[in-house]
């Protein structure tokens, strides 16, 4: 293992003994502006594909949008599930066994790639009538989908490689994976879409390919020992134990973004009732919301190995402080980020299109959605805190009563009793129940395992 440096001393600080606020922040803040630039992926398809003045086009790429999320639930069972144990290894000293674990998520990523792209390939136009396509989108959300399941191995990789490296204190190196793939998405966009006539499977390539610019950042940043870990051929070999650990850990985690897939294509069919421009509308305020949704998951992204390495290391104390500190800074920053929503809606929406229809629906929509952000942050942190402490079913319990028993319920029930107006205020209200249902579960499981380990 390489010699440990003063970089690698200040990641191990940073876990262990930062002041919890500080480290929230110093953890956070490069992962959110790495996610500021990595949500341009979608924005940036949105805008080019807005140019061609093809609604249909539009409605397409949003249509196609759980398929990306579907990969990165897949990418979430090896990245959260690796970087929880790695993370907890680090905290009690074994680096032996972070080392193997590291070994094993780089080639259960590449298996599980080859495992997305051929299923997907196979029932793609099952897969394209599921998405919620009709007559006037369903050939170009093909186009679409089917040039994103032949890129599989990048969009996965560059997700998954970003949070191993997150797991170990990495957070710089991870973002620059972020920088890199974006860069040469807006780059390619313009160049496949227009001067190359491709329009929506141009808009697909340019994405594919950045990811895979990304990840190939992230695989350099291993190759060159800068890493506190780095892979090795002698952990190739299966360890059944480590791989048991990370599915055990990174299953439940990825149905939290298989189930909010379900819950975006049960949005999509029900918005389609309401017309194609709907769903194109939608589809835009969807996207922008995601830059506050960054916020959030940039701070819980950047607690998870925080809350790992002081689980592993039996820090009780610390962790009720980081928790308490993160929960604030995430709320209060999420409130003014509902602020410039309210405010520029239409302006917002008005960026990517000319339509009056959609700017209108679009702006509606953002309105009503943006008040998941005070509450959605909250949640988001205590999923990832059972995730980081190797606690899976706390954390799928969470998954399981936001999506299935109260958004999905709430989402048809509003929509058949108040119509669209009704459907969008269905998630701000699974938000802020769920907001305090989580802190409630998670402060009480740390007190317990402080209790535990002072009678031990």
């Amino acid at each position: 293992m390489p010699k440990k440096d003063k970089g690698t001393d200040k990641r191990i600080y940073t876990l262990s003994e930062e002041k919890p606020a500080r480290a929230v922040l110093k953890m956070g803040i490069p992962l959110i502006m790495g996610m500021f630039i990595m949500v341009l992926y979608n924005l940036v398809d949105t805008y080019f594909i807005g140019l061609t003045r093809d609604d249909y086009q539009l409605a397409a790429v949003n249509l196609a949008y759980p398929v990306m999320m579907v990969m990165v639930a897949v990418s979430n069972i090896v990245g959260t599930g690796a970087s929880s144990l790695t993370a907890r290894c680090l905290g009690a000293g074994d680096n032996e066994k972070a080392r193997c674990t590291l070994t094993s998520g780089f080639m259960l990523t590449a298996f599980n790639s080859l495992i997305v792209t051929a299923a997907g390939l196979i029932f793609l136009p099952e897969i394209v009538r599921g998405l919620g396509a009709q007559e006037n989108t369903f050939a170009y959300t093909e186009q679409y989908v089917r040039i994103l399941l032949i890129g599989s191995i990048f969009t996965m990789g560059n997700y998954t490689f970003g949070q191993f490296l997150r797991s170990e204190g990495s957070v710089n190196y991870s973002i620059v994976g972020m920088i890199v793939g974006t860069l040469v998405n807006i780059a390619l966009d313009p160049l496949f879409i227009f001067t190359f006539d491709m329009q929506v499977r141009g808009a697909a390539l340019a994405t594919v390919i950045g990811n895979g610019a990304g990840m190939a950042a992230s695989v350099l940043f291993y190759l060159s020992g800068r890493t506190l870990l780095r892979p090795s051929v002698r952990f190739i070999a299966p360890r059944w134990k480590i791989l048991g650990e990370i599915y055990r850990v990174g299953i439940p985690a990825s149905l939290e973004t298989l189930l909010s897939s379900a819950a975006f294509v049960v949005n999509n069919n029900l918005a389609v009732d309401y017309g194609e421009l709907t769903v194109a509308a939608m589809g835009i305020a969807q996207k922008l919301l995601s830059l506050g949704n960054y916020i959030y998951q940039g701070f819980a992204a950047g607690t998870q190995p925080i809350m790992g390495y002081n689980y592993g290391a039996e820090n009780y104390r610390r962790m009720k402080a980081v928790l308490r500190s993160g929960v604030a800074v995430v709320t209060c920053t999420e409130a003014a980020v509902m602020l410039v929503y309210g405010t520029m809606a239409p302006l917002l929406i008005g960026i990517f299109t000319d339509s009056d229809t959609v700017i209108t629906i679009g702006a509606e929509v953002l309105r009503n959605i943006m008040f998941i952000l005070p509450f959605v942050g909250a949640v988001s942190m205590c999923r990832m805190s059972f995730q980081a402490m190797g606690k899976p079913l706390y954390a799928f319990c969470i998954t399981l009563v936001r999506q299935l028993m109260l958004y999905i319920p709430l989402l048809l029930l509003f929509n058949k009793l108040f119509g669209f107006k009704g459907m969008l205020k269905a998630q701000p209200v699974t938000e802020a129940v769920m907001m305090a249902v989580s802190l409630l579960l998670l402060y009480r499981f740390i007190k317990r395992s402080e209790s535990r380990s002072a009678d031990s």
